[in-house]
């Protein structure tokens, strides 16, 4: 057996909170672990952020999130309409070997989702973009 959570949020920042508080509902209400419900909650905050920041030259836009729950796995499907952006491909590699002072601030927040879940598909269709992550449920 599934369950779902749809939302459609603006692209502000001030949305994180709402997305936190739906995810942590949900979450709550579906039995998943205290882990499940962090990684999650950070996997949507970065890429909500990316895309609020880097997705759109102006003006407010929507971001579709969709989570699905099923006994073994969770999936979060995020839709946007901001310019092209493969997570698999163009986002930049980390600089995870030079000395902290010696780094340039950001750059990991991609690297940070791909260790928060255990699957990403990504594909571009019509003008939206669609990334569909995957974390299974560790019971």
């Amino acid at each position: 057996m599934s369950a779902n959570l749809s939302l459609k949020v603006e692209t502000k920042i001030k949305e994180l909170e709402r997305i936190f508080a739906a995810v942590e509902d949900f979450g709550q209400k579906d039995d998943w672990s205290p882990d499940v419900i962090f990684r999650v909650n950070l996997v949507l905050e970065e890429l909500a952020i990316n895309i609020i920041h880097y997705g759109y030259d102006e003006g407010i836009h929507e971001i579709d999130i969709t989570l699905t729950s099923e006994s073994d796995a969770l999936t979060i499907e995020i839709k946007d309409d901001g310019r092209p952006f493969d997570p698999l491909n163009d986002a930049p590699a980390p600089d995870l070997t030079s000395a902290l002072e010696d780094r340039h601030v950001g750059g990991l927040g991609h690297y940070l989702v791909r260790t928060m879940v255990d699957e990403i598909r990504y594909r571009r269709e019509g003008d939206r973009n669609h990334s569909t992550l995957t974390v299974y449920r560790k019971q």
